[in-house]
């Protein structure tokens, strides 16, 4: 009877744990849904290199740093510097950075399976070109 009532004790812990971090990362993720993406315009950059910096939100899981190169009055060129999310390696950021390049613009597709670490890269690249214009 006394090992029910332990098992039953743990069960309601755990769920007030789960219930309580699902809480925390609900509201991370609703912050990074909800970046704007919308201060740059690429018709007024100034050519140099820039670096921009976003420090990952609420919980800052998705710090991360980049490098923008500006020629021409075109964006030519981003460089990944510092990536505090742990699954970065997996996020294939080139190919997110090389959708803007293509584009001129932030508003490009995010990486499947990656939308909020891919928003946290795009604003860390709006931070940099935000110096540029």
């Amino acid at each position: 009877m006394i090992g029910w009532i332990i098992a039953f004790i743990v069960v309601i812990g755990l769920g007030i744990a789960g219930g309580v971090g699902w809480s925390k990362l609900s509201k991370e993720h609703q912050e990074a849904r909800s970046l704007p993406l919308d201060a740059v315009d690429f018709g007024k950059l100034n050519d140099g290199t820039y670096h921009g910096v976003y420090e990952g939100g609420m919980y800052k899981w998705r710090t991360n740093e980049c490098d923008v190169t500006v020629a021409n009055g075109k964006v030519t060129d981003i460089q990944l510097v510092v990536s505090q999310d742990p699954g970065s390696e997996n996020t294939q950021h080139q190919a997110l950075y090389d959708r803007v390049i293509e584009a001129q613009s932030l508003q490009v597709d995010t990486i499947s399976g990656a939308t909020l670490t891919s928003k946290a890269y795009l604003q860390a690249v709006e931070n940099a070109l935000i110096q540029a214009q």
